[in-house]
């Protein structure tokens, strides 16, 4: 959303209505592209939808018409195995046409498993590799602080990605550099492939390592639309990371929690009720 039209509207519970909303449409349109392309990441695409809810419909400056206009605000999807929620949020902000999400992963689509800037407008950056999100966005925002530039940047990382040392490499020159431009999310839904990360290499006290390396740190409920689009609107004298308290599978009940819906497709029977539910 521009910035301007924003400003119009001043009523943040509207505003939060509104994001709640369209989340839920990413949810819905992220397990109907999985469906159909009989494979997928419905977890990480169901924990993250609130928060490319709120980026998208509340807090980036952006032209989708124009899609690479330099005052732009840069979003970076680290976590870029996510591809539904993505994909959906970037046809629902205009960036191309929603219909064009039925050829999510089929031969010669534009919308592939992992997001490619060459093919999609919009897409920053090419994703996938975990690790390698934060450290092109703390580039970025190094970029825009040279240039003494007004864009924000903003990065959507998840919590098993950050025991790549890659990640703590990039905090580490955030925060030697003061990039006050650049917010670092993280969905912070404890589960992994395969298991909860804390089982894996622990990550916590997780805000306490952020805040070693030079960062302001805000920990919100990531499903909380008012707390996301509060925190995320905000900018200090320092690179700001949210830790997003997250479900992984959210508002589908067998999905919730659940490790081994980090990848993988709803039968027909588990689809429908995922509908439903997310209907309520």
């Amino acid at each position: 959303m521009n910035r301007d039209n924003r400003a119009e509207a001043d009523d943040l519970e509207a505003r939060a209505a509104h994001v709640a909303e369209r989340a839920n449409w990413i949810r819905r349109s992220a397990l109907k592209m999985i469906v159909e392309a009989q494979q997928g990441h419905p977890g990480g695409d169901l924990s993250s939808a609130d928060i490319l809810s709120a980026l998208y419909f509340d807090v980036l400056n952006y032209d989708s018409q124009q899609p690479n206009a330099p005052d732009r605000d840069r979003f970076i999807m680290s976590k870029g195995h996510c591809t539904g929620a993505f994909y959906s949020v970037l046809a629902g902000a205009g960036f191309f046409p929603e219909e064009e999400l039925s050829t999510y992963l089929k031969p010669l689509s534009r919308l592939n498993g992992h997001p490619s800037r060459t093919y999609l407008p919009g897409v920053e950056t090419n994703t996938g590799p975990l690790g390698h999100g934060l450290p092109v966005a703390v580039g970025v925002a190094i970029a825009g602080q040279i240039d003494k530039a007004d864009f924000r940047v903003f990065v959507l990382t998840g919590d098993g990605e950050l025991q790549e040392g890659s990640c703590w490499e990039a905090a580490m020159t955030a925060g030697h550099r003061k990039l006050s431009n650049l917010t670092v999310i993280v969905d912070r839904n404890r589960l992994q492939q395969g298991a909860p990360t804390e089982d894996t290499v622990a990550l916590e006290p997780l805000a306490n390592k952020w805040n070693a390396f030079g960062f302001d740190v805000v920990e919100i409920d990531g499903h909380d639309p008012q707390a996301l689009i509060q925190a995320l609107s905000h900018q200090g004298p320092r690179p700001l990371c949210v830790i997003a308290s997250t479900v992984k599978g959210k508002g589908v009940s067998y999905m919730e929690n659940q490790a081994g819906w980090h990848h993988g497709c709803p039968s027909p029977a588990q689809y429908e009720q995922a509908l439903k539910e997310l209907a309520a």
